[in-house]
């Protein structure tokens, strides 16, 4: 049950009454996971089922967001809430940061150990035309000695991957600039580069777009092409993905940040997508220099 509180004070820890939101969520999630592994095992119903879960959850998010966000404007969120506020962030970036540790160490390996294993004099009798070679852009090249694997080239660091690196390492400034605007009370100035910085977001995410598109079409580079193009797009995909929610959360704060939420003084909202931000772009930065300069 929620807690008793005079008008006017914060109280000591707020606990709120039983809420509607977490089974509803958990409903919406079981059907986006059973639509999308319908979909991709060629169901083409999967998608309806995928979009239907989708339907859901965005309600839930915006109906759960919109109660937290009356109860933060309301005066219920004293300093304990706060507190446990960075907690729960801090563990959930570094939940990400496994994730992505986890695609990062499968390229590793793969580089490291599993290509040159198979290409050693152990398997040359198994697989005698194998070449244990990377990047592996041809017929025959990691794993398929039969060809199964169509040719293809990779992409490398410049122009599309550098131009991306430089949008989000400026939207990392605009970021920090708008920071430290709404800390000085300078609101406007903080909306403004607020702005500019999903502006700055969103260019990454067509730019990376037309990447996939020419990666496609032109290069014949695809999530089947070996395991180069399973870890590509992995590591680039999901990083694309975690950049569109990034954009989003800084969307919805900047939009709060117009209806005159947010102080110098408590801003933890505006915190706490900042950081997610940051740890983005951080991400991006070894993604580039690993997936592909090495």
């Amino acid at each position: 049950m929620s807690v008793t509180t005079t008008p006017g004070t914060t109280p000591y820890y707020f606990v709120p009454a039983p809420s509607k939101w977490p089974a509803m969520m958990a409903f919406g999630l079981f059907f986006v996971i059973f639509g999308a592994g319908q979909w991709v095992n060629d169901h083409g119903w999967g998608a309806w089922v995928l979009a239907f879960g989708m339907a859901v959850w965005i309600y839930v998010m915006q109906g759960w967001f919109r109660e937290s966000i009356a109860e933060s404007e309301g005066g219920l969120y004293g300093d304990r809430i706060d507190v446990s506020y960075r907690w729960s962030m801090s563990w959930f970036i570094f939940s990400e940061v496994m994730f992505f540790a986890a695609f990062f160490g499968a390229l590793f390996w793969a580089r490291t150990f599993a290509v040159p294993s198979l290409g050693s004099i152990d398997n040359a009798l198994l697989w005698p035309d194998f070449k244990a070679v990377w990047p592996s852009a041809g017929g025959g090249f990691t794993a398929s000695p039969a060809g199964t694997v169509e040719p293809f080239s990779t992409i490398g660091p410049w122009p599309l991957p550098t131009i991306n690196t430089a949008l989000l390492l400026t939207s990392g400034i605009t970021l920090t600039v708008a920071h430290h605007a709404l800390l000085a009370g300078q609101r406007s100035r903080t909306i403004v580069f607020m702005w500019i910085t999903v502006l700055l977001g969103a260019a990454f995410s067509v730019v990376q777009v037309y990447e996939y598109m020419h990666a496609y079409q032109d290069l014949n580079l695809k999530l089947s092409s070996g395991i180069f193009g399973s870890t590509f797009y992995l590591l680039t995909g999901f990083h694309g993905f975690h950049v569109f929610v990034g954009m989003l959360m800084l969307v919805f704060i900047t939009l709060r940040l117009q209806k005159g939420h947010f102080t110098p003084e408590r801003h933890f909202g505006f915190e706490g997508a900042a950081w997610y931000w940051h740890f983005v772009d951080v991400v991006w930065l070894g993604l580039y220099v690993v997936v592909y300069w090495l």
